[in-house]
């Protein structure tokens, strides 16, 4: 069967590469870009695909329930993959109304609508896709199971573990099919340059220094992105109705660790001495309610649908490297502007 899928937040990082598997690989569906395109939102992570036959982009506000009331209508809406988010800790912190706007009244917009318009239809998808910061802090050992309690720390995590009890809540009592997926932290290709990675390749390259919060050994589970819209796609076509996949790259760091190995790579593909861009490191104040470790158990989704990650750490920081070093007028645009003003704002 033909599916017109609307694909909230197809323009920034994860979403782009969701995107374009679609776009790529199901000729026969419809795929809608909802996207507002602000800061981390670039139409450029697109321009291989924007002109596709079965690809539409829409700008607009997932708030906006008289345009969600016409999306669904034009364009016959039969699934949707909510990727749509405000998703950066430090920023939530500063300003968690926003988040709270987004993440949760603009989830519950989506709901309310997909109830409106389906009315118990069993041929239709809500796609709700989330994090694994939902799950709260591990100690030394542990991993998130997708039956570990939420104990979210910071107004992002709280608005997205908001988020997953609604779309658990319109299954329960209204009986829309939907299904969830809780990520680890993603690392690729078009990863908007607050994130970890790429802040540590771009300042590199520049010789700005390298900003580390706290001691450094906060443990994060990283996630090749484009093994992680695989994964979307499995759960979307395979997934069982009510159910929650933990996705996982089975690859724990220590944030000082992963720094220490971005800067041995790049100082080799730079052809810089080795252990030159290590002295670019500088610890700095920690930031509230920073969760110690996440790991997920990404056992699940393995089981019931064959899902593994691709690529090793080695193999994925060095594509995302050379990504990075070969798209050099993408980073420059989204480095001007807004993020440069928060990023002086917050390092300099």
């Amino acid at each position: 069967m033909s599916k017109n899928i609307l694909i909230t937040g197809g323009a920034g990082f994860i979403g782009s590469h969701v995107i374009r598997l679609f776009v790529n690989s199901y000729e026969d569906y419809n795929i809608v870009n909802l996207d507002l395109l602000t800061y981390a939102g670039n139409l450029e992570n697109l321009t291989d695909i924007k002109d596709a036959p079965n690809y539409t982009f829409v700008k607009g506000d997932i708030c906006d329930a008289d345009l969600m009331d016409q999306l669904f209508e034009e364009h016959q809406i039969n699934a949707v993959i909510h990727l749509a988010a405000e998703s950066h800790v430090d920023r939530s912190i500063t300003d968690p109304l926003s988040f709270i706007r987004t993440n949760i009244f603009g989830t519950a917009t989506l709901l309310n609508t997909a109830r409106k318009y389906w009315k118990g239809r069993e041929d239709v998808l809500f796609y709700h896709v989330s994090t694994d910061e939902v799950y709260g802090t591990l100690g030394e050992t542990g991993l998130f199971t997708e039956a570990t309690s939420y104990d979210p720390r910071s107004p992002y995590s709280a608005s997205k573990a908001s988020s997953d009890h609604l779309v658990r809540a319109y299954y329960h009592t209204y009986d829309l099919p939907v299904v969830l997926s809780n990520c680890s932290n993603n690392y690729g290709p078009n990863q908007f340059p607050e994130k970890l990675i790429p802040l540590i390749i771009n300042n590199i390259k520049h010789n700005k220094q390298l900003p580390i919060y706290g001691d450094g050994k906060y443990t994060r589970d990283w996630l090749w992105v484009k093994d992680h819209a695989e994964a979307i796609d499995l759960i979307f076509h395979q997934g069982a109705v009510g159910e929650t996949y933990n996705i996982g790259g089975h690859n724990e760091w220590k944030n000082i660790d992963l720094v220490e190995l971005l800067c041995d790579l790049m100082d080799e593909k730079l052809g810089r001495p080795q252990g030159e861009a290590r002295k670019l490191i500088t610890f700095i104040k920690d930031r509230p309610g920073h969760d110690r470790r996440y790991a997920i158990d990404a056992a699940k989704i393995q089981d019931a649908l064959g899902w593994t990650p691709s690529l090793n750490t080695q193999e994925g920081m060095t594509e995302t490297i050379k990504w990075y070093l070969d798209n050099e007028q993408w980073m420059e645009n989204v480095t001007s502007g807004e993020y440069q003003k928060y990023y002086d704002d917050q390092y300099a």
